[in-house]
């Protein structure tokens, strides 16, 4: 199965948009957890254990594995969501961006070595460097169009042809890039009227948006602006507000107890602003 139709049987039958990020941060770790080889693992797995269910995707941020030499246990935590949740999609979160041989290499470091569905790549070297993603036909590029940061607009606010060069990028890729209708645009939370052009622009390509959570993204503008027609169309992330979760006040919660509460809250939040959010057959 590719990645799109994976995408839209996770939204359906676990009737979310929620894509829980994976940034394990050893220092935010429960402490028996911190000094252990294998904690890193250990500690995603049960995330993921406690929010498979109420998930459309993983995303794994690359960068907090590798800061700590631990691409082994990233590899073992994409193995585990393959073997264990094969119907969730797994987006390795890389922001690629360089030459074609090079990105060939990450290409394959992306659907081989880690196994991913999907890559995020960045578009500023242009096509030939998103081309070598866009050879694997069943797997996703995500590209990066309007970011969550406020840096973001030192460049993609710059004027192309009358309009913001992440409007050119959006429809770039709906028009020109997406050659086996796999591809998804990164769009942040933060800023739901750039998310709502950009969806006025790609029809129903899906988006990933960061934002909510520890960055403040609203969730009812964000669902409003970003979702399809269909009350789909959007893998809104949540990474540390999940991950690292406060323990309810009135009851004894481990960490994953705390992180299945918060993303239980977070998918009922999206659902109340979906439309006619679909069911499964």
């Amino acid at each position: 199965m590719n990645f799109i139709k994976k995408l839209n049987a996770a939204w359906v039958n676990n009737q979310s948009l929620l894509c829980v990020g994976l940034d394990p941060d050893v220092a935010k770790f429960p402490e028996h957890l911190q000094d252990q080889p294998d904690g890193i693992f250990d500690f995603c797995k049960a995330i993921i254990d406690a929010t498979a269910d109420l998930a459309c995707s993983f995303k794994p941020q690359i960068a907090y594995f590798a800061s700590q030499g631990a691409e082994d246990q990233l590899e073992a935590v994409c193995a585990y969501i393959r073997e264990t949740y094969p119907a969730l999609p797994i987006i390795l979160d890389a922001k690629r961006g360089d030459i074609g041989a090079t990105a060939q290499h990450y290409a394959k470091e992306a659907f081989e070595r880690y196994g991913a569905d999907a890559v995020t790549v960045n578009p500023y070297m242009g096509y030939d460097s998103i081309a070598p993603y866009l050879e694997w036909k069943d797997r996703g590029t995500i590209v990066l169009c309007r970011t969550s940061n406020a840096g973001g607009s030192d460049l993609q606010f710059l004027q192309v042809n009358g309009r913001p060069l992440y409007q050119h990028v959006a429809q770039l890729v709906a028009e020109k890039w997406d050659t086996h209708q796999q591809c998804a645009l990164v769009v942040g939370a933060t800023f739901p009227q750039e998310l709502a052009q950009v969806r006025a622009l790609i029809g129903d390509m899906p988006l990933l948006v960061p934002g909510i959570g520890a960055q403040g993204g609203d969730i009812q503008a964000t669902v409003e602006a970003g979702q399809t027609a269909s009350g789909l169309g959007m893998m809104i992330n949540s990474s540390r507000a999940i991950l690292y979760a406060k323990p309810h006040e009135s009851q004894e919660e481990t960490f994953d107890q705390s992180a299945r509460r918060v993303a239980q809250e977070t998918v009922a939040a999206i659902n109340q602003f979906r439309h006619k959010p679909a069911s499964s057959a």
